[in-house]
């Protein structure tokens, strides 16, 4: 029996190719810009809502047959078309390329699969059953999302803030985890879920000291995200 290996790979400029123009193939380009891959597309066909793609985002459409020369320089490719034969050439090709390779719902023919992902800003949870039943990755994925709110997002903002803030004040890295622990331990989670920031800045207050702020935290880990 095969068995993964998981890992997070970073895709940010990475020249990434889709095969096929429908929804599954839409769904995948998406994922692959979210991530800040540089896409080419290629299908005699597409879904409309290829249109709806923001156009200042690297994706490169080729309205045609894939070919093989399409993998050139690619770091990854996916194969997301109707026809199997099709897939399983994309898959060969890849392969005698070593090229990372994802034939959607064909999970013999990959060399890495894809999970069900739930993300709450810096938070990403993946769900996988080894390709053996997507549908109950899926359902699993809907419970974390429901278990998981945005709360996470707005917490894991304010904790990278509080990492920054320490660093640039030549905070010694090893004495971090304790404040953290603190933190964590005394609640802080559900002082964001319940909004309440007199106690957020008093819990703040009482671990970091006085020039620990709530909102100016907040700002700070907005512009590191947008950075």
């Amino acid at each position: 029996m095969k068995k993964y290996y998981p890992a997070y790979i970073d895709i940010q400029n990475r020249k990434c190719l889709v095969v096929g123009g429908g929804g599954v193939a839409l769904r995948k380009v998406r994922g692959l810009l979210d991530c800040g891959a540089n896409v080419t597309v290629v299908s005699p066909e597409f879904h409309p809502d290829f249109q709806q793609i923001d156009e200042s985002l690297p994706l490169r459409v080729v309205r045609r047959s894939y070919q093989t020369t399409d993998l050139e320089d690619k770091f990854l490719v996916i194969g997301a078309t109707n026809d199997a034969a099709l897939n399983r050439q994309v898959s060969a090709d890849a392969q005698s390329r070593n090229i990372l390779c994802n034939i959607a719902d064909v999970p013999d023919a990959c060399s890495f699969i894809l999970p069900a992902v739930v993300r709450r800003g810096d938070l990403s949870i993946a769900v996988s059953t080894s390709g053996k039943s997507p549908a109950f990755a899926k359902h699993l994925r809907k419970q974390l999302e429901k278990q998981f709110g945005e709360e996470y997002t707005t917490f894991l903002g304010l904790m990278g803030a509080i990492r920054e803030k320490l660093l640039a004040a030549e905070h010694a890295p090893e004495a971090h985890k304790p404040l953290f622990e603190k933190l964590i331990d005394n609640g802080l989670l559900d002082m964001i879920h319940n909004r309440d920031k007199q106690a957020i800045n008093r819990l703040l207050h009482e671990v970091l000291g006085d020039d620990f702020d709530y909102d100016a935290l907040l700002e700070t880990g907005c512009r590191q995200q947008e950075q």
